[in-house]
């Protein structure tokens, strides 16, 4: 893991965290994963499946070999892993994983499918079984991908080296922003400890407006354990116990913000091909999903940025962002200085005495009709005992 010029090596804080358990060539899952199962799909898809999208996945490849990704690879993929790999042929399944959370498409046996399930994804080999990538290297497969011009780029992969040692990821992620090219990468794994920390490409979000940064949600849209936490997080997305596909044909579970920032790329996707006629940019985009996110608080935080993504509030809103995003109204410690306590009047209010006194008056009433009623019933009890009768004899 060496990085040119003797800088740091490259600190790939999305390894999977069980990749040693996930078989290729194995069986599909039959149930449908919670990270689908909480989207109304016909409501998600009622105008498009992100046909005609092109999103570039730099990773370790995309296998064709699995049947759900074989008709949603498309031309213009490339290698930059010297040797004899292939961009199609994925021995990691890392990349194969990723692609299949933006655009895998349904199959019957599966309860899977992808977010985009017409989008289309080019497959940019940065990293192999053999050799990982180095900034370097992935600020050359960004520039590929914008030579072929791709609408989105999802990158589930990073460093925390210092940026002053990253100029030319820099001048890549510039280049991207001048083409219209949105960038979605991973937030990173690295915090389970707590501490905060500046992920690249991620945190490039504080510097260009288009790059979003992910971070990992779980299923109560909370921050998973592991994801990294900083104010440069623009958003969450759900991260645990992900189904997606691997290399040969199958399903299987993993977890990391490299599966949270795909599931983002595919929500993006979508919002691309509804409002390809308005040619929405790259910040719009941002600022939509952004917007319309599941808040667990009312403003932003380091933890899952602006809220977790909700991909159908994103679709159903066709309002066009001419802004960045704006706290929630609500209460909280500002707000509460200006609540004016309500007045409590000690004693009985006019409107309560009156009540009253129609309670009083409507009770006086039943009580007198009830009296009367069964003064009537007691004298003709008595008069039928005594022998009293205005209809027999005496």
């Amino acid at each position: 893991m060496s990085w040119a010029a003797g800088a740091p090596a490259i600190a790939d804080e999305n390894v999977p965290l069980n990749s040693g358990e996930c078989k290729f060539g194995t069986d599909d899952i039959k149930e449908t994963p919670w990270s689908l199962q909480r989207l109304l799909t016909e409501q998600l898809w009622a105008s498009g499946k992100g046909k005609g999208v092109r999103v570039a996945v730099i990773d370790t490849g995309i296998d064709k070999g699995n049947k759900q990704l074989e008709k949603a690879i498309g031309p213009g993929g490339v290698s930059l892993v010297k040797g004899k790999e292939k961009e199609t042929v994925d021995r990691v399944g890392h990349g194969t994983k990723v692609a299949g959370i933006i655009a895998a498409r349904p199959r019957a046996g599966s309860g899977f499918y992808g977010i985009a399930p017409e989008a289309t994804v080019i497959p940019i080999q940065q990293t192999s079984e053999e050799k990982p990538g180095t900034a370097e290297s992935l600020a050359k497969a960004i520039n590929y991908a914008v030579g072929k011009k791709v609408d989105i780029i999802n990158v589930s992969q990073g460093t925390g080296a210092n940026q002053r040692l990253l100029p030319q990821l820099k001048d890549a992620v510039n280049r991207a922003q001048a083409a219209g090219v949105l960038i979605v990468a991973s937030a990173g794994n690295g915090g389970a400890d707590g501490g905060k920390k500046e992920m690249y490409p991620a945190a490039y979000s504080k510097d260009f407006d288009n790059v979003l940064a992910v971070a990992a949600s779980d299923r109560n849209n909370e921050r998973a354990p592991f994801s990294q936490s900083g104010d440069f997080v623009s958003i969450a997305a759900p991260g645990v116990d992900m189904v997606s596909t691997v290399p040969d044909g199958g399903n299987c579970v993993d977890q990391g913000t490299s599966f949270a920032a795909p599931y983002a790329a595919g929500a993006a996707a979508l919002l691309k091909a509804k409002h390809r006629a308005e040619k929405w940019t790259p910040q719009e985009i941002i600022w939509h999903l952004e917007q319309t996110a599941d808040r667990v608080h009312r403003d932003h935080d380091d933890y899952i940025g602006w809220g977790v993504i909700d991909p159908v509030a994103a679709l159903n809103d066709d309002t066009r962002p001419t802004g960045p995003p704006q706290p929630n109204k609500g209460t909280n410690a500002a707000d509460a200085i200006n609540i004016q306590p309500a007045v409590v009047p000690i004693g009985e209010t006019p409107e309560e005495r009156r009540a009253r006194i129609s309670i009083y008056i409507l009770g006086g009433g039943i009580l007198a009709v009830g009296l009367v009623v069964g003064s009537a019933i007691a004298i003709r009890d008595w008069r039928r005992k005594s022998g009293f009768s205005t209809n027999g004899e005496a």
